[in-house]
């Protein structure tokens, strides 16, 4: 083991002019340094005893170099989430960054390094032409003083576990600040078996995106003053991630390995490994560095946005000064009793987080509002602006006495719907924006369907105009009646024809049947259907019509003609075309004052005769 009188550490860290130490030279016994923050900005010197390589450790060709920290602070806090990507040096040569520790309870400070080869093959991905576009000014007002919390963001360690002790990513701290707990429960939640879990409470941050100091030469390419890079960035520094930035933050941060004047390497492991990602990055003030026999991490601020992280792979994140970071803009209105409550942010487009990442700050948003109480239903309306396309409409509800609170669901809900836009393996086109408006209503809003008859006989003729009398039951309220006025159609032959009365979704479900075991995949067809989904606070009658009944392209058409539906036959099988037997043709409808549940059918005799023209 290395002998207690260790050479005194050098007080910076060697400049970019002593090269890489190569892995075939690393043996058992050397002695070198790293480099991190554990409190403020300026990186600290600690020593590192190397133990030996580990063959294929990362898997098939990728080693890991195993070492043991030495020095008071790490012996004292181990290994420190947000240390990922610390950077560590044999004299003045780049050997690689600490990013992997040993399981949990360790007693002994021993890292797995990831050698500096392997990282650099990041930094040599080609950099589109749109990465190197400098920062410009953020729109989406700052600032929060809700506790943050610390999340675990580790890559992925697949074949390094064993029955006793694993090998896995040393943990990225992850600020969500002003989330309140019930919104980082969700958030955990939905990233249940993913790199993304709560570790411990943190400070807060004070994210100023958009003031970037990097300077855009004549010919596009990002300039900056020395090999350190931006901002004072340097091997060592802290470096953040934005997943969500504005009235409500998400950061992830680890630490630099190595800078150059165009760009950075970081954390020496995966974020997520999503490969290509437009993620704002920032620089970060490590407040403090928190010892724990269980996980100790780094409580940290977030600062000035510096340029955009666009690569995350298994040996590294690349960040690109100057670039532009591709997020979606989120406007949030909350009104109720009080004034309204605006909320603006921006959230990440990546396809495995960002619908994720929508629920949990609309969720967030409802929390936080004064008139918030476990007895609110909420009223959701809303559009999503997608390139290319008129806007497409959001009208949701949650109502309260049900399975989930009521903002939990209805947030829920709004995240269904954004992901099948969002998620559509057809979509090319850029969301650029979602604005929402979300009434609280300080009571339940579920209404029950309790029963639906009609006023007159059911004996009837074509063309007839008949009364529909509905009971419904609002929630803790007397039950009430509702008359819908329909129309049995001309066309309409002899013989039994049934009604629904029905909510939306029922209705809904009735009419996507066609399209059952068809999922289309093509954007125009998703975005119809959603165009043609029912309220939830209306009540339906819809007329069960013997006709062929058709999803085409995401589009329901109702009452077909028998010559139509011979020609659609043959296409049956394909893609976006299914035939049902029957048709739902609404025939009513009317305001159930609510959320309302539940359906009734109701039967009629259609005899000859003349009906009312």
């Amino acid at each position: 083991m290395l002998s207690a009188q260790a050479p005194p550490a050098p007080v910076a860290p060697p400049d970019s002019s002593g090269g890489i130490f190569p892995l075939s030279e690393v043996h058992r016994g050397l002695t070198g340094t790293a480099w991190t923050v554990f409190t403020g900005n300026k990186p600290e010197a600690m020593t590192v005893e190397i133990l030996g390589v580990l063959r294929g450790a990362r898997g098939p060709g990728h080693d890991m170099i195993l070492a043991q920290l030495h020095g008071a602070k790490p012996e004292y806090t181990g290994v420190v989430a947000g240390m990922s990507g610390t950077p560590v040096y044999i004299g003045n040569r780049l050997l690689g960054a600490l990013a992997y520790r040993i399981g949990q309870f360790s007693k002994d400070p021993i890292a797995g390094i990831t050698p500096i080869e392997q990282m650099l093959e990041v930094r040599d991905l080609p950099v589109a032409a749109a990465e190197t576009k400098s920062s410009g000014t953020g729109t989406v007002a700052t600032g929060s003083d809700s506790a943050s919390l610390v999340l675990n963001a580790s890559g992925a360690s697949a074949g390094l576990s064993s029955p006793t002790a694993s090998f896995q990513a040393m943990e990225t701290p992850l600020v969500m600040n002003g989330f309140r707990p019930e919104a980082v429960r969700l958030w955990q939640q939905k990233m249940a078996g993913t790199a993304l879990q709560v570790v411990a409470l943190g400070g807060s941050g004070s994210s100023q995106y958009g003031s970037g100091s990097s300077v855009q030469t004549e010919s596009g390419n990002v300039a900056a003053s020395s090999t350190s890079g931006v901002d004072g960035i340097e091997p060592g520094s802290a470096i953040s991630a934005q997943l969500v930035r504005g009235d409500l933050e998400m950061a992830a941060t680890c630490t630099v390995t190595y800078v150059d004047p165009k760009q950075l390497l970081a954390c020496g492991h995966p974020l997520l490994q999503a490969g290509k990602v437009s993620l704002p990055m920032t620089t970060a003030e490590v407040v403090a560095t928190l010892a724990s026999p269980l996980d100790s991490f780094k409580i940290v601020n977030t600062g000035t946005v510096i340029g955009s992280f666009t690569e995350d792979r298994d040996a590294a994140i690349r960040g690109v000064f100057g670039a532009k970071a591709n997020m979606i803009p989120v406007q949030v209105t909350v009104r109720g009793a009080g004034s309204d409550r605006k909320i603006n942010f921006e959230i990440l487009d990546l396809p495995s987080l960002t619908p994720q990442a929508l629920m949990v700050t609309l969720y967030n948003s409802l929390l936080e509002s004064n008139q918030s109480t476990e007895d609110n239903s909420y009223h959701l309306q809303g559009s999503i602006d997608l390139q290319g396309y008129s806007s497409v409409p959001l009208d949701l509800w949650g109502a309260s006495g049900g399975e989930l609170p009521a903002g939990m669901d209805v947030a829920l809900k709004a995240g269904d719907k954004f992901s099948q836009i969002y998620g559509n393996g057809a979509r090319q086109n850029q969301v650029r924006g979602i604005d929402i408006q979300i009434e609280a209503f300080p009571r339940s809003m579920g209404v029950e369907l309790v029963s639906a008859r009609l006023t007159s006989g059911n004996i009837v003729h074509a063309g007839d105009r008949l009364t529909v009398e509905a009971t419904v039951r609002p929630w803790q309220k007397p039950a009430k009646n509702v008359r819908i006025r329909v129309q049995v159609p001309e066309r309409i032959g002899t013989g039994n024809l049934r009604l629904l009365v029905s909510d939306g979704s029922t209705l809904d479900q009735l009419q996507e049947q066609s399209r059952t075991g068809s999922q289309s995949t093509d954007l125009d067809a998703v975005v119809a259907r959603l165009r043609q989904q029912h309220s939830a606070d209306r009540i339906y009658v819809s007329l069960l019509i013997p006709e062929a009944q058709a999803g085409i392209s995401g589009q329901t058409l109702a009452g077909l003609p028998l010559s139509v539906a011979n020609t659609l036959e043959p296409l049956r099988s394909s893609h976006n075309v299914n035939l049902n037997g029957e048709s739902a043709e609404v025939a009513g409808e009317a305001d159930a004052g609510g959320v309302l549940s539940g359906s009734q059918i109701l039967t009629l005799r259609i005899e000859q005769g003349g009906g009312l023209k």
